[in-house]
């Protein structure tokens, strides 16, 4: 779960995601797929049909990282770890008991 400003902001909440290695994604059709560029870090993938956010990734990483409201249910994921705990919003706590990170760096 991320909790870093340009998440909240793109999914208007923190942003569940699981990720997946880039020579292991495959799409069926990317027709609708764009990307914006939203820092120098990284970018976003969404739908150019209906907006919905789908997609992160660093260029230098070897993964990318795929919104969980993107994929059919059931996923049989969980929530993990929180991640960017530093820049998380002044309303709402996080109370699940998972490790938190306060930047992007998770160590175990």
């Amino acid at each position: 779960m991320c909790h870093c400003s340009q998440c909240r902001r793109w999914h208007g909440a923190p942003g569940p995601y699981t990720a997946v290695r880039r020579d292991r994604l495959q799409f069926q059709n990317s027709r609708g797929l764009a990307w914006y560029r939203s820092s120098e870090r990284a970018r976003r993938g969404f739908c150019r049909d209906c907006g919905s956010s789908l997609f992160w990734e660093q260029p230098q990483a070897n993964y990318t990282a795929v919104a969980l409201g993107c994929l059919d249910a059931p996923t049989g994921l969980r929530v993990a770890h929180h991640i960017f705990v530093a820049d998380k919003g002044d309303s709402y706590e996080i109370a699940d008991g998972l490790p938190q990170w306060p930047d992007g760096q998770v160590t175990e």
